[in-house]
């Protein structure tokens, strides 16, 4: 569960189909709380994931997927039919973790495409890097780097609310074993042209194995 700027709140279900696969849904609505008309999300969004090559101390993983699910206000009144920041589409990524006295350190790294958010003309390959860093059993510290080579061309320039791509850092919190809760600091890099401060969000994540 993801509670956003504006009221907003998207909610997401995720199941490991298989030790490789895993399959999941989204949804959610800008202005859920508060007094403000809602903006439903148009359809609910799908998550998939198969992981192609294990990790090894020596080599890093290597996955696939699609991410449907973009962040913010969904647009579809000027027919650009996106989200304030687009979704992954597919893609494929790399991890490598290590541990460290601390506890686990892990780099990821990948390429995406997004096919269903490209009205405003603007439908480049795209990539992202990110890292997160244990502290303690409970603490982590995450920092992601999205270039957003997809919003920076056509109407997409116009509307894109950072400058030079979205830097994004996390506080997260494993309160119990199956529950983290996240602080995050998005668009740390934004255009003060369109927003007046980056954007603080909290994402609640439990997780059960079966």
């Amino acid at each position: 569960m993801r509670v956003q700027k504006a009221g907003g709140l998207t909610t997401s279900l995720s199941v490991g189909i298989t030790d490789r696969f895993q399959f999941g849904l989204s949804f959610g609505s800008a202005n859920l709380i508060g007094d403000d008309s809602l903006i439903w999300h148009p359809r609910p969004e799908a998550n998939l994931k198969y992981r192609l090559i294990d990790e090894t101390e020596s080599f890093p993983g290597l996955s696939i997927g699609l991410d449907t699910q973009g962040q913010g206000k969904f647009h579809s009144a000027d027919s650009l039919m996106r989200y304030d920041v687009k979704a992954m589409g597919m893609y494929i990524s790399t991890s490598k973790n290590w541990i460290t006295p601390l506890g686990n350190l892990g780099f990821h790294m990948g390429s995406n495409y997004n096919f269903t958010e490209i009205n405003d003309g603007d439908d480049d390959i795209n990539y992202f890097f990110g890292f997160d860093m244990e502290f303690n059993p409970e603490l982590s510290f995450i920092l992601e780097y999205n270039a957003a080579l997809n919003e920076n061309d056509m109407t997409a320039k116009n509307m894109a609310i950072n400058r030079g791509g979205y830097l994004n850092a996390a506080i997260r919190w494993t309160f119990v074993e199956h529950l983290h809760i996240e602080m995050n600091f998005n668009n740390l890099l934004f255009d003060e042209d369109q927003v007046d401060y980056f954007n603080r969000e909290l994402k609640i994540t439990y997780i059960e194995y079966f």
